[in-house]
């Protein structure tokens, strides 16, 4: 179905998606037994794991259009416990067992975006943490989990790889969500300016929880801004908290701000003086979506 006035966003996700999946599945397919059970980028994780994670996240989105398709609450996991046995039991599978499992999630999941009515594009689904979200950015959180891990399997895909639209998508949401309670620098400069000026996290945001320890994060950065002009190669986020200004390549921040990677590539702004190290990134993904998303799939997307 997918027709919803004008899709360009869900047209354009549904298209990257089918792209990441295919070169995923590819680095599964290369990988043999003793590979998979190699340890992953992950601390604690095996490649089958991550492999394990991957092909039940593809159902657990399908869980959340059944939620948006039929109206009936569908969680996208039992439970937190249940998702991390899940994973558990299914790290030992054959290189075999884990491309059909991959395989057949993603086509159940393509089939469910596919037949989704329009009209359901709007209803408000929630991940395991808030806040809600409408279903249309289903698709943009498993292009997350796809893009991402599949760095995770530390098989030869890396940042570098990132397609520039999910690395410009991904830097958009990140500072549309940032932690500023938490935030351990004060601005970021994009050098290659993949974000549009619409990308502005100056919009306020309501306070939520950690993942990690539960404390509040406020979400409102009412101090941020961004400055710069369209084409002259960079693009500044201020306001962010205390501590540093970085810069760097949009890749590189992207790794670092998602703990996948120290910082190379990433540098202080120090104003002539000698650079001092690169800080510990702030939290990622505090919240699963921005807060404010617009309930109708918008034109494109960010």
């Amino acid at each position: 179905m997918m027709k919803y006035r004008d899709m360009t966003a869900l047209v354009a996700l549904r298209s990257e998606l089918a792209d990441a999946t295919a070169r995923f599945l590819a680095t599964a397919a290369s990988l043999t037994g003793d590979e998979i059970a190699a340890p992953s980028a992950l601390p604690g994780w095996s490649r089958g794991h991550v492999l394990a994670h991957v092909a039940s996240n593809a159902g657990s989105h399908v869980n959340l259009l059944t939620w948006a398709r039929t109206g009936v609450r569908t969680p996208q996991y039992p439970s937190v416990e249940a998702r991390a046995a899940d994973i558990e039991a299914a790290a030992s599978r054959t290189p075999a067992a884990h491309l059909s499992e991959l395989r057949s999630g993603a086509a159940r999941l393509a089939a469910a975006i596919d037949s989704l009515p329009a009209p359901a594009w709007r209803a408000t689904v929630e991940g395991m943490r808030p806040p809600p979200h409408p279903a249309w950015y289903v698709l943009v959180r498993r292009l997350r989990e796809v893009e991402i891990h599949h760095v995770d399997l530390d098989a030869g895909y890396g940042p570098p790889d990132w397609p520039r639209a999910f690395v410009r998508r991904e830097l958009h949401d990140c500072l549309r969500s940032w932690p500023h309670t938490r935030s351990t620098i004060s601005a970021i400069t994009v050098l290659d300016n993949p974000v549009p000026a619409s990308g502005s996290p100056a919009a306020a945001y309501p306070a939520t929880t950690s993942p990690a320890d539960d404390r509040p994060v406020d979400k409102r950065p009412a101090a941020a801004s961004m400055t710069g002009r369209d084409g002259d190669g960079r693009r500044t986020w201020t306001g962010l908290g205390p501590g540093p200004a970085v810069e760097g390549d949009a890749s590189d921040l992207l790794a670092w701000l998602t703990g996948r990677s120290g910082g190379e590539g990433v540098r202080v702004v120090s104003a002539g003086r000698p650079a001092p190290p690169v800080p510990v990134a702030p939290p990622w993904l505090t919240m699963p979506a921005p807060a404010d998303l617009p309930a109708t799939p918008p034109k494109d997307y960010p």
